[in-house]
């Protein structure tokens, strides 16, 4: 089965593939595979109809967090808003770069400026700057918190809206820098009547030792140093929360205290079931790239391209659970996306009321 591979960004296999043979392939000659081949066909039906799904919830979900989080009605500090505010915002341009602009246009639309060269080069370029924010905003986001729970000396002078700004702001610009190289990796993959198609990568991209390094760099940077950090980080604060209840049972004994500590554990509690839905979240979408990421040849374990694909499906589908997890942790994201739905549903249902009358 020629699937014509062509390698289009350092963590990124595709296919130049045309899913309706695929599916007519899957439906007359299935017992005809062998099992992986078979399991690697459903993943592509899967694939064909995950990503258009994913889009179409993603979008509008991220831009409802987005204008809903602006209001700063959610009962939240201005600096957790920003930070959510960034990470919805990051996750927002890795649907519509990576799943609609990439992943659905490969399988469905395949409109012919995203194939010119000069397109497809810096699109690869924007895909890798948007998923590095998404990661890097949610591992900011971590450390505000652990240093807003576990230190409390430094809470006063990290935890402001100038230093997230300035943290934001930081991690964009590097992250830019560092993904320049990307867009002079990749050469026409042919030219007709003088006009260059397609993105493949250049020779030096597999001989050069300059190249081998920045693939190592990219691959620690993002996802296995954000891994590591959001991992300890939680540790930590866990570490922390444990040492810091065992004292307060001593202070809760005291009248005095008890309605002040009462206040603290629950606002406290609040910014800690926040912290780590996202952070769970987060590790456990990126759980099954990881594997992948030490299997990154896939002659180990995965010969066939079905861990890739998983991986990928879970990775995209981290850009859009966080908005779920705002409306099943905050109650007053809740009360306020209740109150827009309302305000929006009620003039469409009087005008068409009216037009029916």
């Amino acid at each position: 089965m020629d699937r014509n591979l062509m390698v289009i960004d350092w963590n990124v296999t595709t296919m130049d593939r045309d899913y309706y043979w695929d599916m007519l392939s899957l439906s007359t000659f299935y017992y005809m595979f062998p099992l992986p081949i078979q399991i690697q066909y459903i993943v592509s039906m899967i694939e064909f109809f995950y990503y258009p799904i994913l889009a179409i919830i993603g979008v509008p979900a991220n831009i409802i967090v987005v204008l809903i989080l602006c209001r700063g009605k959610c009962g939240l500090s201005k600096c957790i808003t920003r930070y959510l505010v960034a990470m919805a915002l990051s996750d927002l341009l890795v649907i519509v770069t990576e799943v609609i602009l990439r992943r659905i246009n490969n399988y469905t639309f395949q409109l012919n400026v995203l194939k010119l060269t000069a397109v497809c080069r810096p699109l690869y370029v924007v895909i890798r700057i948007s998923i590095d924010c998404s990661v890097w905003f949610t591992v900011s986001f971590t450390f505000d918190r652990f240093v807003a729970i576990s230190c409390q000396k430094l809470k006063s002078k990290y935890c402001t809206e100038k230093t997230v700004t300035v943290v934001l702001a930081t991690i964009t610009v590097l992250l830019c820098l560092k993904s320049i190289p990307i867009y002079f990796r990749y050469k026409p993959r042919w030219i007709t009547d003088n006009v260059e198609w397609r993105c493949s990568n250049t020779q030096s991209y597999f001989r050069d030792p300059r190249w081998a390094a920045f693939r190592v760099f990219e691959k620690v940077l993002t996802p296995l140093l954000p891994f590591i950090l959001i991992l300890l980080c939680n540790t930590l604060i866990v570490r922390y929360i444990l040492m810091a209840n065992h004292v307060r049972k001593g202070l809760k004994q005291q009248k005095m205290h008890k309605h002040h500590n009462d206040q603290e554990v629950q606002s406290r509690r609040k910014s800690m079931v926040l912290l780590f839905t996202i952070s769970g979240n987060f590790i456990l979408l990126w759980l099954v790239y990881i594997l992948y990421f030490f299997d990154f040849d896939g002659y180990i374990v995965d010969p066939f391209g079905v861990l890739e694909q998983v991986a990928y499906m879970l990775r995209n589908l981290s850009c859009c659970t966080n908005s779920f997890i705002y409306v099943a942790t905050q109650s007053k994201f809740r009360q306020q996306l209740k109150a827009a739905v309302k305000y929006t549903l009620i003039p469409i249902y009087k005008l068409l009321n009216k037009q029916s009358n």
